[in-house]
């Protein structure tokens, strides 16, 4: 019985034993698939000779370009950043500045996608056609830079949303070297802490547009109204941030733990949107999500 009841009290510390070294050898196998994954995406731009790529500033394509500069020459890429209302101007400003650090030549074009009425209708496949418009116009660019692709930043994670974009992306050729490898959001967000990149842990970004929901017409004037909102929420301190738009009224979504944080500031939140236009401010109780305006897309 003696030997019985040492057993049952070693169970415990073995179970506790074994877990860690399994903890233990799961990060070694990610870590190893990371650097798999690194080795891959290098190796296929590498294959390209030469390359377009599509500079948002953000976590994804900040990886990209710096993945780019350590497979080929420097004078065979050519990040191009777009000036859109529906794009925030301080993240174009800091487009800017990354290509810089980062010694790429850099271009910024004027998207005209505000001009269509496929778009400003902002149907269901509104996505589509502002990609359409993007890419057609880095089409031409590449061709006249003499690159052989062009690239845009999309990683395997993106398969989880709706992307009615991608059907523009496919039907012009352009390449997605984050998804050929293989390479998740978190993916990245790992490999560009490794490379030193400030964007390693930037907020996720997305078109103001996808604040509004389908069938609500986009004007130049609603996305600024939305991203002075957002602005002005960052700026308190929320930097993981929608502000999803429905005519008079918002619905604030910001990080599950932000929530009791914000309902403090509450008094000067109502205050500053409601100078905005919005007569009822309400905050999301889920959270911040990406994509939640296609969770009724179905309905």
């Amino acid at each position: 019985m003696g030997d019985i009841k040492c057993m049952a009290e070693l169970i415990p510390s073995v179970r506790s034993t074994f877990r860690r070294k399994v903890q233990v050898i799961t990060r070694g196998i990610r870590s190893m698939n990371s650097t798999y994954k690194f080795k891959k995406l290098k190796k296929i731009i590498s294959g390209y000779g030469s390359c377009l790529i599509a500079y948002s500033g953000g976590v994804d394509s900040t990886f990209l370009l710096k993945a780019a500069s350590l497979a080929l020459p420097k004078d065979k890429i050519l990040a191009v950043s777009a000036n859109s209302a529906t794009y925030p101007k301080e993240e174009l400003l800091f487009a800017k500045r990354m290509a810089k650090e980062l010694g790429i030549r850099h271009k910024i074009i004027q998207t005209k996608e505000l001009e269509s009425s496929y778009f400003t209708f902002n149907p269901i496949n509104r996505c589509y056609y502002c990609k359409k418009e993007l890419f057609s116009q880095l089409k031409k660019i590449a061709k006249e830079f003499k690159l052989n692709f062009v690239c845009d930043a999309s990683n395997v994670s993106d398969k989880l949303d709706f992307r009615p974009g991608n059907r523009a992306k496919q039907g012009l050729g352009v390449r997605s070297p984050l998804v050929e490898a293989g390479l998740s959001k978190e993916d990245i967000r790992k490999a560009s802490r490794k490379l030193g990149l400030k964007t390693w842990d930037k907020p996720s970004l997305a078109c103001l547009a996808s604040r509004i929901p389908y069938g609500t017409k986009i004007t130049p004037k609603l996305l600024d109204r939305i991203n002075q909102a957002e602005v002005y929420l960052r700026q308190i301190g929320f930097n993981q941030v929608r502000l999803r738009h429905y005519n008079g009224l918002c619905r604030i979504e910001v990080l599950k733990d932000d929530l009791p944080r914000l309902l403090k500031k509450r008094n000067q939140v109502i205050d500053k949107l409601k100078r905005l236009g919005y007569n009822y401010i309400t905050l999301d109780l889920e959270g911040y999500r990406t994509g939640s305006m296609n969770e009724v897309k179905n309905e």
